[in-house]
């Protein structure tokens, strides 16, 4: 099965419907720590990256900056002192299709490859209310 990192994002549409509850679950279990979350009305991917201070964030937040415009799809990405919050969905969608997927996917290798989580410092650290 190829990595979800490595698969090629698609220029989305108009009108394209998001994916089923089934889809999106079934694709959660490969982006750990991130969370379904609803604002809206919309589905949305949204996860909490921990830093030891705020020049690593800022970093990560930079390269996210280049992840999304490589793949022409941007999350918001919401930088703090030794945190960043992204949040990922389709607009053309009102929901989620498999490129939030493959950039959260994305993300999350860049985080463990750059080794800020071996630093103790935990990814998903501040809970998300459920």
């Amino acid at each position: 099965m190829e990595k979800l990192s490595r698969r090629q994002t698609v220029a989305i549409r108009k009108g394209v419907l998001p994916m089923s509850r089934g889809e999106i679950e079934a694709l959660l279990a490969q982006v750990d720590g991130w969370q379904l979350i609803e604002e809206d009305g919309v589905a949305r991917l949204r996860r909490t990256f921990e830093f030891k201070n705020f020049a690593q964030a800022m970093a990560f937040s930079n390269r996210v900056g280049q992840i999304a415009e490589e793949a022409d799809h941007h999350p918001v990405i919401i930088t703090e002192w030794g945190r960043v919050t992204l949040t990922w969905w389709t607009h053309a969608a009102r929901g989620l299709h498999m490129n939030d997927f493959i950039l959260a996917a994305r993300c999350d290798e860049h985080y463990t490859e750059t080794h800020w989580s071996d630093a103790g410092y935990s990814s998903n650290a501040i809970e998300q209310p459920q």
